[in-house]
């Protein structure tokens, strides 16, 4: 037998206010699995922006590689940001500083730099103005494509960006070593 949802469930309830007006009651009913990672790029005072996210999808088109990140509030500083130099970078963490990524959303004050302020390092991207993780297992370097809201008057809208290079260290690369998939690799929601 299936339980049929059409509104929210009376066993969820905010953590915190405005809990379901940021997300769904629908993430959290559903639960479907998506790798975590951070975006970075400059804030306009030129200092890091590290934006953690989820809820995205990955794929290939006549030879490119894009991404298309399900939900980016027009409120934060990862969407000025993308809107005004059209490049980011996608940092895929391990395990093993998860931590230091979560950081990042309380070190998000404007004049922060939110990588370093986070225990994390920055790193120079190879194709674009966008700040790299070092510690990130993989950062793919992205160019900004296009926004769409979700629905008229959304908070957030749908970001399509595409793979402009790729950086991954060699022992993930290697199956042999620790690969990219397991429980040393891609960390997920």
């Amino acid at each position: 037998m299936k339980k049929e949802f059409s509104q929210k469930p009376d066993l969820y309830e905010e953590q915190w206010p405005g809990e379901f007006n940021t997300f769904s009651w629908g993430d959290y009913l559903t639960a479907i699995p998506s790798p975590i990672f951070l975006i970075t790029t400059y804030k306009s005072n030129r200092k890091p922006n590290a934006c953690l996210q989820s809820w995205s999808t990955f794929t290939g088109d006549a030879g490119e590689f894009i991404c298309i990140i399900g939900s980016v509030s027009k409120k934060g500083h990862l969407y000025k940001s993308l809107l005004k130099t059209k490049e980011c970078v996608l940092n895929f963490p391990s395990a093993d500083i998860y931590d230091k990524c979560q950081a990042t959303i309380k070190n998000n004050n404007f004049e922060d730099d939110e990588i370093k302020k986070s225990g994390l390092t920055v790193e120079e991207s190879k194709t674009v103005a966008a700040p790299r993780i070092a510690e990130s297992f993989l950062n793919i370097e992205c160019e900004f494509l296009w926004k769409k809201d979700h629905f008229k008057g959304a908070n957030d809208v749908v970001v399509c960006l595409k793979m402009k290079h790729i950086a991954m260290d060699e022992d993930y690369y290697d199956e042999n070593k620790k690969g990219r998939y397991g429980t040393v690799s891609y960390t997920h929601l």
